[in-house]
């Protein structure tokens, strides 16, 4: 089975990374990561209660991400296999045009 995520940013920029099984990680690497990026990339919660669901915070890492790091080989690799293992999906569209995962 194909595995991928792919990241969408507007029309003209769109990023598809291909997951190879080898490399892996478990959703609580996944979460550790995630987590990680989210301190460093000093982002903040979507909703003003600042509850912050497992697809919020793979949404505002990639928005936060940016180009730089998403055009980024390594760091786009370890961003999309944190996605799909923390969300539990084999395929992943992370649409920040409208916010939103799609499986």
């Amino acid at each position: 089975m194909q595995s991928e995520v792919r990241v969408i940013q507007d029309e003209r920029t769109e990023w598809r990374f291909e997951l190879d099984p080898a490399t892996a990680i478990s959703p609580h690497e996944a979460r550790d990561w995630l987590d990680a990026q989210f301190i460093a990339l000093e982002s903040e919660p979507l909703r003003a209660s600042g509850k912050l669901l497992l697809a919020d915070k793979v949404l505002v890492v990639a928005r936060d991400a940016g180009p730089r790091l998403l055009n980024d080989a390594e760091w786009g690799a370890q961003f999309a296999h944190a996605a799909s293992a923390v969300l539990g999906k084999p395929v992943v569209t992370v649409d920040l045009r409208a916010m939103a995962i799609s499986y």
